[in-house]
């Protein structure tokens, strides 16, 4: 395909670059702001050159011309929130999860930086956090985001306004599965906290001179902890699940 560089490839690259810049800067592994800004900048560049020409093919001509190209840029920045922001909940079901793993072992009061969103946030969540983001590039899930990037062209063709139904129901039924994820992640931890609340409200009635929360406190970390030595694996398999769920119809559309 033979170029001619003017005002026409250059209106084409700012509407790849919408899409595709806001994409890069929310998706999951890639859009960590853990990663240089300028390093995920040249990546949304390369991307975005990568994928004018099969952009152009499929934009209507009369979307590159005249107003309407301020209409397309506005159309594709819609589209790259819509589909970067749900996949950002998603990853935010970790820190959720870490939440109420530390509400279950009484470590809510222990924060640090959170690396992927900046701010104070649960230890066990950033952790939680950095774990799923660092198993992403393990198991070549970036390659997946990637490829979601690109197919979304065919799953939302350029030019075109997005369904609104459709935007809200994807709005709304990833909410809930970031939830969902974050009680699936958490579930042996929320039930291990009812367990252990009850038992030491129960040895309370039964010894009252007994100190129960200074002997209750050291025995809810140290069993929590050996709970999640042994479901860490679970617990990131089933984030690893989820995000390839969200991601592959965006990959491979149709």
């Amino acid at each position: 395909m033979s170029f001619t560089f003017g005002p026409g490839i250059a209106a084409l690259f700012m509407i790849v670059f919408a899409r595709v810049g806001v994409l890069v800067m929310l998706m999951p592994a890639l859009g960590e702001r853990m990663a240089p800004a300028r390093v995920r900048l040249a990546l949304a560049i390369f991307l975005s050159l990568a994928m004018t020409p099969t952009v152009r093919a499929a934009l209507p001509p009369q979307a590159t011309q005249g107003n309407a190209v301020f209409t397309t840029l506005f159309l594709e920045l819609a589209i790259g929130l819509m589909i970067g922001l749900c996949a950002r909940i998603v990853v935010a079901s970790l820190q959720t999860a870490g939440n109420f793993v530390s509400q279950a072992l009484g470590l809510g009061f222990a924060e640090t930086v959170d690396p992927s969103q900046g701010g104070q946030a649960a230890a066990l969540g950033n952790l939680l956090t950095m774990l799923g983001v660092t198993l992403l590039f393990a198991t070549d899930g970036h390659h997946v985001v990637i490829a979601a990037i690109g197919g979304s062209y065919a799953a939302l063709p350029p030019g075109a306004p997005p369904p609104p139904g459709d935007a809200a129901m994807l709005a709304l039924s990833t909410m809930g599965k970031g939830f969902a994820i974050a009680v699936q992640v958490a579930a042996p931890f929320i039930v291990f906290g009812v367990i252990i609340n009850l038992g030491l409200g129960v040895l309370s009635r039964l010894m009252p001179a007994l100190q129960v929360f200074f002997l209750g406190m050291p025995a809810t970390i140290l069993i929590g902890f050996v709970i999640l030595l042994a479901s860490i694996g679970l617990m990131m398999g089933i984030f690893l699940r989820e995000v390839s769920d969200f991601l592959v119809p965006f990959a491979t559309p149709g």
